[in-house]
């Protein structure tokens, strides 16, 4: 029996692609760039630097880029994802190192495949482009969790300043030296606004639409409420507190509930794939007799319909709305 290595080569190149990016981010902007990071990314660039309006020229201008150049052709789709991940690369540094991780890929399949040049350079663009989208795709919805988990700590937070008389910008600017990222550097970034004349719901409300947050949109929201007609804004906050951390409980509990669900759903849309890649490794020659027929490449394409339309079927099934 002839075993094959060469999926399993595909795989590693593709798994060495998304750890590649990962270093270079690391090597570029330091291990305060990594949500795992207890000091917030403002605090550290205000350690370096000391230029409060140079920082927050820098954080607003990482915070905004990618929207700004989401009618870029083909980066579309990927703006939304890298606004929310926060990455710090801007547009054209990111497709840069999307040319530069196809010529690795392309480097390693050619030396550890024999596929044919027009197959070893499309595969290696895709990679390429793939390894990023994953990559960030992977960053945004960690930034998202960890936010959403920071979020009803930080509002009681505030609630604790209003109470002890601290105004609210003086609240959210305790938020920022006490929380790390990402809400750290998002709320740091706030109260330099503040200082520097924006009104603070205006800026909230910036926050919440570039973060797609509800959470933060009830925040931005009461905020305005507030501002407007008057209150007690630390009970409001306190309400609200309560709101988003229930919130947030009924959202645990529903992964929860579904994760059987959506675990069957990844395999069986995986199942396939990991199939296909099986049979090529055990039996490289399994395809032989009918690769050369008129009806193989037609039925391959119809296979790949196939398994896309499974994928986003699963997909939809057991994305369950709260």
């Amino acid at each position: 029996m002839t075993i094959s290595i060469a999926p399993l080569i595909y795989i590693l190149v593709f798994i060495a692609v998304i750890v590649l990016v990962e270093g270079i981010y690391l090597t570029v902007f330091g291990k305060s760039i990594s949500l795992n990071s207890r000091i917030s990314r403002r605090l550290t660039l205000l350690e370096k630097n000391g230029n409060r309006e140079q920082v927050l020229e820098q954080l607003r201008k990482e915070m905004n880029q990618h929207l700004n150049s989401k009618n870029i052709p083909l980066y579309s789709v990927l703006a939304k994802k890298a606004q929310r991940a926060n990455i710090a690369f801007s547009p054209v540094q990111l497709m840069g190192i999307m040319v530069v991780l196809a010529g690795f890929a392309f480097l390693g399949l050619t030396v550890g495949t024999e596929a044919e040049l027009a197959i070893r350079i499309l595969i290696a663009v895709g990679m390429g482009v793939g390894g990023v989208y994953v990559w960030v795709n992977n960053k945004a919805k960690k930034r998202m969790s960890l936010l959403e988990e920071q979020l009803p700590d930080a509002v009681e937070l505030m609630v604790r300043s209003l109470r002890v008389g601290h105004p609210f910008s003086s609240a959210v600017g305790i938020v920022a030296r006490e929380v790390p990222d990402p809400l750290g550097t998002e709320f740091g970034v706030i109260a330099d606004e503040a200082a520097y004349g924006r009104d603070i719901g205006e800026a909230l409300k910036a926050f919440a639409e570039r973060m797609d947050s509800q959470d933060l949109r009830f925040l931005a929201v009461a905020v305005t409420i507030q501002q407007q007609s008057g209150g007690n804004l630390a009970e409001i906050l306190e309400g609200l507190a309560k709101v988003i951390r229930a919130r947030f409980k009924l959202f645990r509990r529903v992964r929860a509930i579904t994760a059987e669900a959506k675990w069957s759903g990844m395999f069986l849309s995986a199942f396939p794939i990991l199939a296909l890649i099986m049979i090529n490794v055990i039996q490289p020659n399994y395809y032989d007799d009918v690769r050369e027929t008129p009806a193989f490449i037609p039925a391959a394409l119809v296979v790949c319909v196939f398994l896309v339309i499974n994928v986003i079927f699963m997909k939809i099934m057991v994305n369950i709305k709260v």
